[in-house]
């Protein structure tokens, strides 16, 4: 089951792709990508900010996988997530230094209903930077380097719980057409406690479709492979997100479901940009 549903993932990644490339091909120069703080990317021009009417650009998809925020810009992301009988609740605040570099930190409460602990998830504080952006090259491809570590928390909610810190490296590449997106990240993580250490690799393809002006829908898969299955298992999650534009403002429905353990997950999400 889960190889067909890769199967139809991945032809609809390519189709899309190809169909984009002939139907709506345009230039970067063609975007609106004006940003809340009045910026755009790459150090271009100066744009007037718009207070009446908030243009619905690249600049304020912050579910997009390709997302970047603009010089000086903030962004908040609230989620509520529930799987397993556990409810999780978190938050990620982010900052653009310039139009390359983004800073950000994230922290989860959990409530566990009948098994599992309550409190803090790690600390998860990382940066991420556009090494290149699609006027640079032919391709129109944007690539960004993804770094970062984890730290803290309750040793009920940690994962894996023995963890007493994770540092994780990767890169983050694709392309941006007017109506999709499409992405793929390659991520390691390295988890140490006082007596292990161990790894494991992801790999992340995703498509988002901007379906008009205010609604969007993104699915995707995060495989994660152990390099000692016996400490941590293997993972190979399917996802797919609903999401409703307003303004600088995105409302995200979220539905994953992971193959291994047959664990389903539903959330809700707020992105608010400033």
């Amino acid at each position: 089951m889960r190889k067909f549903l890769f199967f139809v993932f991945l032809s609809v990644f390519c189709s899309g792709a190809y169909a984009i490339e002939i139907a709506d091909t345009f230039s970067p120069d063609d975007l609106d990508t004006s940003s809340s703080s009045g910026q755009m990317y790459g150090g271009g021009e100066v744009a007037a900010k718009e207070t009446a009417k908030v243009p619905h650009t690249l600049a304020n998809d912050t579910s997009d996988p390709l997302f970047m925020l603009a010089a000086q810009s903030v962004m908040s992301e609230t989620d509520v997530r529930y799987y397993d009988e556990i409810l999780r609740v978190g938050e990620t605040l982010s900052y653009g230094l310039n139009d390359r570099f983004t800073l950000q930190g994230n922290i989860h409460y959990q409530f566990g209903f009948n098994h599992g602990g309550n409190g803090f998830s790690a600390f998860d504080l990382g940066a991420k930077y556009r090494m290149g952006i699609a006027s640079d090259n032919s391709a129109g491809m944007v690539y960004d380097v993804l770094f970062g570590l984890k730290f803290g928390g309750s040793e009920q909610v940690r994962s894996p719980e023995y963890a007493n810190s994770t540092y994780y490296a990767g890169l983050r590449f694709g392309k941006q057409w007017k109506g999709l997106s499409l992405a793929g990240t390659i991520k390691s993580n390295w988890i140490f406690s006082d007596e292990r250490g161990m790894a494991y690799l992801n790999f992340v393809p995703e498509a988002y479709f901007r379906l008009n002006d205010e609604w969007r829908l993104g699915a995707g898969f995060d495989f994660l492979k152990s390099t000692s299955r016996n400490l941590l298992r293997d993972q190979e999650w399917m996802n797919f997100k609903l999401v409703h534009q307003f303004g600088w403002t995105q409302y995200v429905g979220m539905l994953e479901y992971e193959f291994e353990e047959k664990q389903l997950l539903v959330g809700l999400k707020l992105n608010i940009l400033f």
